[in-house]
């Protein structure tokens, strides 16, 4: 009954994942692309954040006052008073540096872009993290079940021998090797089935989902898949590259950003500073506790001016630390730009490679198990060695793994190719 409820218990915890799921799971729950969005969110608040500092503040409020002892007056003379004041009503205040508010908040604009093109590249980062680990795990269980075969295959031929053995018609060595044999399958099976519970806890990591659920392929077999034409040519694909990946484009608002605000230490010291102040309300008060005599009150004071040192005009340090940024950023921009072609370059050709490599694995499975085949039908007709049959298991069973990991490489580096070229989530056809 426990090994009963084990083996429900066990069935329950399977998930069957497909690739078009795990893409679609990756851009919704990858917390990765949630902390991108967040700062996204960040990004676009400072940009509102910018836009305000060309308002005014209001405070209402009531102001009070009271002076006791001793006052001069305008023409200096000195004198003993008691007296205060009540002025409640509402100031309106402003202090506007339009250069640099206009030039921040164009630079904020720009970093609000690129934040929105960071999310974009996270989104294709996370899709092509799940698709290698979706792959990873097919590959996991696809290779588990060639093990799974290969052990079935050399036990049964080791117990065959074993019996020969209990006759007297079989060398005792020979039933060892295929024993040997036997268990070293057994191992690799253990080992393929450890891969694909470690390759199931990465994916659902990735996906956000719980790491008890044991996550299996929907289909465990392993085909290769045609994700992008093979014929294009590189150069092509290069210009396509730099035109879509979104990191370029966050590259080049960081840019514009950078350069704003050295406009704002350069053009924006120019540009006058304005000044308000007004208030509305009423006055009242007199001597000694008298708040009588209330009438209305209004003041209003502009100012115009100009910041002379450091945070204005002549501020050389914080022109030469701007047009630094600046500098670093086109720098930044020419490297990720020689780093996005390298991406393209190396996953061209390894798609072309794998490619290749493919046809020839093809071709070793097909003559591994026509060996494996004529093998067994001269151990049939009692004429065949045991090493000759080992050899020939382990032949096959090496190019079926050999096979399996290269369909999965090749699709891998194609999903490479897509998150080079910026269109990871380009749809697969098998």
């Amino acid at each position: 009954m426990l090994l009963g409820f084990a083996l429900t218990t066990r069935a329950a915890t399977n998930q069957p994942i497909d690739l078009p799921t795990t893409l679609k799971l990756a851009g919704a729950q990858n917390l990765d692309v949630q902390i991108a969005r967040e700062r996204l969110r960040e990004a676009e608040a400072q940009r509102d954040e910018a836009i305000y500092n060309f308002f005014p503040w209001v405070t209402p409020g009531v102001g009070y006052r009271r002076h006791d002892g001793r006052i001069q007056d305008v023409t200096g003379n000195l004198f003993d008073t008691s007296k205060q004041q009540l002025t409640p009503g509402v100031n309106v205040e402003a202090r506007l540096d339009l250069g640099d508010a206009w030039f921040k908040a164009l630079a904020a604009k720009q970093l609000a872009k690129a934040a929105d093109h960071a999310v974009a590249a996270q989104e294709q980062d996370t899709t092509t993290t799940a698709a290698l680990g979706y792959f990873d795990l097919v590959k996991a269980r696809a290779t588990g079940e060639v093990a799974e075969e290969a052990t079935r295959v050399a036990t049964a031929y080791a117990d065959q021998l074993q019996q020969g053995v209990a006759l007297g018609l079989i060398f005792k060595g020979d039933a060892l090797r295929a024993r040997g044999q036997a268990e070293r399958n057994q191992l690799a099976l253990e080992q393929a089935r450890e891969q694909q519970r470690i390759a199931a806890a990465r994916l659902a990591q990735v996906l956000r989902l719980d790491p008890a659920v044991n996550l299996t392929p929907a289909n465990s077999e392993l085909l290769p898949l045609t994700l992008i034409a093979t014929n294009a040519a590189l150069d092509s694909l290069v210009a396509q590259a730099l035109s879509a990946r979104p990191e370029l484009k966050q590259g080049a608002a960081l840019a514009n950003a950078a350069a704003k605000q050295r406009d704002a230490t350069t053009v924006g010291p120019l540009i006058p500073s304005l000044g308000a102040q007004g208030f509305v309300g009423a006055l009242g008060g007199g001597r000694n506790n008298d708040l009588d005599n209330f009438g209305g009150s209004s003041s209003v004071a502009l100012t115009l001016g100009w910041r002379l040192g450091p945070g204005g005009i002549f501020d050389s340090a914080r022109e030469r630390t701007a047009d630094s940024r600046l500098r670093a950023t086109a720098l930044a921009n020419d490297k990720l730009k020689d780093d996005i072609i390298r991406q393209v370059v190396e996953a061209h050709t390894r798609v072309h490679s794998l490619r290749d490599q493919l046809a020839t694995l093809r071709r070793a499975l097909v003559t591994a198990e026509e060996a494996f085949r004529l093998t067994r039908e001269r151990k049939e007709r009692g004429i065949g060695v045991v090493l000759e049959n080992i050899f020939a298991e382990q032949d096959l069973t090496r190019a079926r793994t050999d096979f399996l990991a290269a369909v999965a490489e090749a699709n891998k580096a194609q999903f490479l190719l897509l998150r080079a070229l910026g269109q990871p989530g380009l749809a697969a056809s098998p």
